[in-house]
This record gives C-alpha cells, structure tokens and sequence, in this order.
C-alpha cells in the first residue's frame, strides 16, 4: 500500500480569489508584512494498493487526467508519493 498525494493549484496567471482573501482580510490585518501573497489549493491524499512506488504516482496522475480531477488549462498539479519528493 502507497499514499500518493496530490496538490493542485492555480497557474500563476489565474485569479485565486480565496488566497486573496486569506491574505488581505487576514494577514496583512492582522501585520504579517513579511508574506508576500498567498496562493490556495487543494490536497488530496490516496491510498493505492500497488507493486511499486512508481507505478502507484503514475496511477494516480493517469486517474487524475483522465477523471478531470483538474482541469489542466487553470490548474497546476504535483503528485508525489507521501513524504518523499519522489520514489526511490
């Protein structure tokens, strides 16, 4: 069993009105001038039953594209297996 995780943003060039909010109403309101802007996403966590490392994140990316878990024209996407940056 893996647990791949996948994060998915919107590209630089996309309005990300939450990230807004979160920084406008609450960070710099509150005086946190060092953050520069905040971006938000969504995470999602699977737990695949898979013979290998590899072939669990390329399970997931192949579900994720083909189901329209995001969509590939606003989203970025990063999928990655659960604490490492990639499989050994």
């Amino acid at each position: 069993m893996y647990v791949v995780e996948v994060i998915i943003t919107n590209k630089g060039h996309v309005r990300d009105p939450e990230g807004e909010t979160i920084y406008r109403d609450l960070i710099i309101k509150r005086g946190y001038t060092n953050v520069a802007g905040i971006r938000s996403g969504k995470y999602l966590k699977f737990h695949v039953q898979s013979d290998s490392c590899k072939a669990a994140v390329e399970y997931v990316k192949e579900l994720c594209y083909k189901l329209r878990i995001y969509n590939p024209i606003v989203h970025d996407v990063e999928v990655r297996a659960s604490g490492q940056s990639s499989c050994d």
